[in-house]
């Protein structure tokens, strides 16, 4: 199925991987989170921690589709073949996904806004070692 795939994009002319388009939108939603929530506690704005949140939600809601073009490029491409890069990629994943669902939880729940910019701060640290494995299993 993996395969059909990637034939029917290579048949019109697109032969890429999916995964790297596709993680900028949590990525720039996490460092938006981070930036946003940062200045809010600076100012005591908050309207700006706000706007970090919902940067949180759609780097939440758009982390599953990273997720699966991930999977479907490593099938595709490394043949489903496991080492450290990848392991470290599924782990850090997969805490990025759960870090991100605390972090409304928490909201939610009414924690401080600095409790907040620590959380956003550990999903930042997670995107960093994402985007720092995905980079040297692409490039060495």
């Amino acid at each position: 199925m993996v395969e059909s795939l990637y034939a029917l994009l290579a048949s019109i002319g697109f032969s890429h991987p999916l995964h790297p388009m596709m993680t900028h939108v949590p990525m720039g939603m996490i460092i938006g989170m981070v930036t946003f929530s940062f200045i809010g506690l600076i100012w005591k704005n908050s309207n700006l921690g706000q706007t970090a949140y919902h940067c949180s939600v759609l780097a939440f809601l758009s982390i599953i589709p990273v997720i699966g073009t991930g999977l479907l490029d490593w099938l595709h491409r490394l043949e489903g073949e496991w080492n450290e890069l990848i392991i470290a990629k599924m782990i850090l994943g997969t805490v990025l996904t759960i870090l991100l669902a605390v972090t409304l939880v928490q909201k939610k729940k009414g924690a401080t806004s600095t409790k907040l910019f620590i959380l956003y701060l550990l999903c930042l640290a997670c995107a960093g070692g994402l985007g720092y494995s995905g980079g040297e299993l692409v490039y060495g």
